[in-house]
């Protein structure tokens, strides 16, 4: 994430100084800074887990997500930035990778092959369902309302028949 706007600064200078996050909603429509903006239901909470100053001279900051919320209620503050109350979903179950969808754990190997991606460091369980479907919504160039669907999605073998149909249709088309 590339950081500029001052209401985003104050905004991670209090995360760092009380050590917490915050959370992560798509914009649905609507312009983010004002007063029509509408969000999805179902976000991500995260975390600071480094920040650099980038060459074009904004704060560039790393985050990882741990875990999915719902937003409850939510408003905009005087300086713009939007908050809100938030429930956190109970966490999906782990579950291995059935044999229909054994292509998908090569597809995100080839993907870390990539010297941007590898330059992450991620930690996988290729053979957990749940890791898989996350981490390729995380990485497969999805257009973001799709990459939604996928978020909200509770059940880590769904999202993986999803996943599976998005590549055959990138492959058919």
């Amino acid at each position: 994430m590339q950081l500029f706007e001052p209401r985003y600064i104050d905004m991670l200078t209090r995360c760092l100084k009380e050590d917490r996050g915050f959370v992560v909603v798509l914009l649905q429509e609507g312009g983010e800074a004002g007063r029509t903006a509408a969000f999805y239901d179902i976000g991500t909470y995260v975390r600071i887990i480094d920040f650099q100053q980038l060459e074009n001279g904004l704060l560039g900051i790393t985050v990882e997500g741990e875990s999915k919320v719902s937003v409850v209620r939510s408003w905009q503050q005087e300086d713009g930035l939007n908050v809100g109350d938030v429930e956190c979903l109970i966490e999906e179950a782990e579950s291995e990778v059935p044999e229909r969808f054994s292509e998908l754990p090569s597809v995100l190997k080839a993907l870390f092959r990539h010297p941007v991606i590898r330059d992450l460091n991620m930690d996988i369980d290729y053979g957990d369902a749940r890791d898989v479907g996350w981490r390729l919504t995380e990485l497969l160039p999805l257009d973001k309302q799709e990459k939604q669907k996928l978020v909200e999605l509770q059940d880590p073998l769904e999202r993986l028949t999803r996943l599976q149909g998005l590549l055959e249709a990138l492959e058919e088309g």
